[in-house]
């Protein structure tokens, strides 16, 4: 199971791969980086990328929870599905895909994986399935 820097440098292998970075989106801060930044600067990018998860991930029209009760599913409903309710974000820019991929853990976490491709090389649909990978593997120290 790789640590995060062993993470960031199998994402970086991913064709048209510019930059990738574990941010914790409650603090906005970067806690592994591999590759360039868009802005030229990783902190940058991971304050205003935690921005955008922390919207997906607290908006109720982005994750909507149950109907009744406090959005949780009941300990033992064989109804309920495990893990965050949202699993990535999607950003297409003109130039580049900005991938964002939740990343589930043990402990109450609000981590996850950005990955910065270019738009003419990279491929998103393999981006995506790679960063899940990468995710489930990801081991937090």
């Amino acid at each position: 199971m790789p640590g995060i820097d062993e993470c960031l440098l199998e994402a970086m292998t991913l064709p048209g791969a510019r930059g990738a970075a574990l941010v914790d989106w409650s603090s906005g801060l970067a806690l592994g980086t591999a590759g360039e930044s868009p802005v030229g600067d990783h902190e940058t990018t991971a304050a205003e990328t935690a921005e955008l998860a922390r919207a997906a991930a607290e908006y109720e029209s982005f994750a909507p929870g149950p109907p009744d009760g406090d959005g949780r599913p009941a300990p033992g409903d064989p109804g309920a599905v495990e893990g965050p309710p949202i699993e990535d974000l999607i950003v297409t820019t003109r130039t580049g895909y900005h991938v964002l991929r939740f990343v589930e853990t043990s402990f109450d976490s609000s981590v996850f994986l950005h990955l910065w491709l270019d738009r003419s090389q990279g491929n998103l649909a393999l981006a995506r399935l790679r960063l899940r990978d990468l995710a489930e593997g990801l081991v937090l120290r």
